[in-house]
């Protein structure tokens, strides 16, 4: 369906100037009066999912309703990371940034952390969930008072199996444990301290079972939809996901005072790579790319299966794991300036102060740093996702899609940085 098309939603009449005798009289009945056409209801667009949709990284965060109802604002840093607003829905996400003709409101309903469990049930039902309700009921009082024509879903990053946090977090921390602790210091413990690897981030199972449960989650949005869209007339874009790294660093990066990350701490080059965005090591990005390309499987496999399942479904794949093409964070000289993602966020306790710098700080301070974003996940989880620019190109993507007369769209951005859908 081309979103400009848009249905009456008026019901016919049923009665019109009937002639009725009396068997008496003979006389001719008046016509009975025509019922009020129903009121149209305005147009809407939807977003649900996690937080690639919400506008994680995006800054200019709303309040959030909460599970209870109440509107949630910031709360401090040191909140509770299940508190409401951590959801994190941004003015500036791709769902605002679109251009969408025919749309008169906009609702992001996706929440920060979001998995397919937080589509039909409370996100707080789970661990490390967050208070607010289903989206699926979200998704129902917004169909209450609009006519929804367009959702845009970003489902499958996190799941029962792994979450992108988590893997984003394993990688950072590997790299940084590598940077400022030597391999003979044992009082530090165990400390992981080599490159992620493939099986470090997500098996080929753990890819399946993430499809699978996508699926059926994605499925129980269309099958909602369908109950309560006014006119049954949607389309449904279901968007993949962007590394926010590239597949090497550029050269300014790769050593600093005559070390590589190959070698036995290395806290100068450490403290490069943090302060342009990117610290890892070199050989945590393929296995990081093949991870984001299993991502990907995700949404694609659901969409496959979905298309089969509801032949007569609006069912769009919008497939961005091109939109950052030479925007990436420490693709080139200059990051994060360019850069359409965010750096890594780190505060030293919850301050709300970012660390924009580890040069000169010792070990014990770098690891009191680390802490902090363990023991106040909302003080760095806006780390590698897309910025406010990063969002926008995300949003002509969308605008793309909206419009698109196949059912899967490429989003690419070329090196002059024009961003085209095809």
């Amino acid at each position: 369906m081309s979103l400009l098309r848009r249905s009456t939603k008026v019901a016919a009449l049923t009665a019109a100037a009937l002639l009725a005798w009396s068997g008496t009289t003979g006389a001719t009945a008046a016509p009975a009066p025509a019922a009020p056409a129903p009121a149209a209801l305005p147009t809407a667009a939807v977003a649900l999912g996690d937080s690639f949709v919400s506008g994680e990284g995006a800054g200019n965060y709303v309040p959030v309703t909460d599970a209870n109802g109440v509107a949630q604002g910031f709360p401090g840093w040191s909140a509770p990371n299940d508190n409401a607003f951590f959801c994190h829905r941004s003015a500036n996400a791709s769902l605002h940034r679109a251009d969408l003709p025919g749309i008169q409101a906009r609702f992001n309903l996706a929440c920060s952390g979001g998995q397919p469990h937080d589509i039909a049930t409370a996100s707080g039902n789970r661990p490390k969930g967050r208070s607010v309700a289903s989206q699926l009921d979200q998704l129902r009082a917004v169909a209450g008072s609009h006519d929804i024509d367009l959702v845009l879903v970003g489902l499958g990053s996190n799941n029962s199996s792994f979450t992108f946090g988590d893997v984003a977090s394993l990688c950072a921390n590997r790299f940084i444990a590598d940077a400022w602790t030597g391999w003979w210091e044992f009082w530090a413990g165990d400390v992981p301290q080599e490159p992620c690897a493939v099986s470090d981030l997500a098996t080929d199972a753990e890819i399946a079972a993430a499809a699978a449960e996508t699926t059926a989650a994605l499925r129980q949005v269309l099958t909602t939809l369908a109950q309560v869209d006014a006119d049954g007339r949607h389309r449904v874009v279901l968007q993949d996901y962007t590394n926010p790294l590239p597949l090497d660093l550029a050269a300014e990066y790769h050593e600093e005072d005559g070390r590589s990350d190959t070698r036995d701490k290395f806290r100068d080059l450490g403290a490069e790579r943090y302060a342009a965005g990117c610290p890892v090591h070199r050989a945590s990005l393929a296995p990081g790319h093949f991870f984001s390309a299993g991502l990907s499987t995700v949404v694609r496999s659901a969409h496959a299966a979905l298309s089969a399942e509801f032949p007569g479904a609006d069912l769009v794949h919008l497939d961005v794991q091109r939109a950052f093409d030479g925007a990436r964070l420490c693709e080139r000289t200059g990051s994060p300036g360019y850069a359409l993602a965010t750096p890594i966020r780190l505060q030293d306790g919850p301050t709300g102060v970012f660390v924009t710098s580890l040069a000169g700080r010792d070990k014990i301070a770098v690891q009191r740093i680390a802490q902090t974003c363990v023991d106040h996940f909302q003080t760095c989880q806006e780390s590698w996702h897309p910025n406010a620019s990063g969002h926008a190109v995300l949003g002509r993507c969308l605008t793309g899609a909206a419009t698109a007369g196949t059912r899967s769209v490429a989003c690419v951005r070329s090196a002059d940085g024009t961003v085209t859908v095809r």
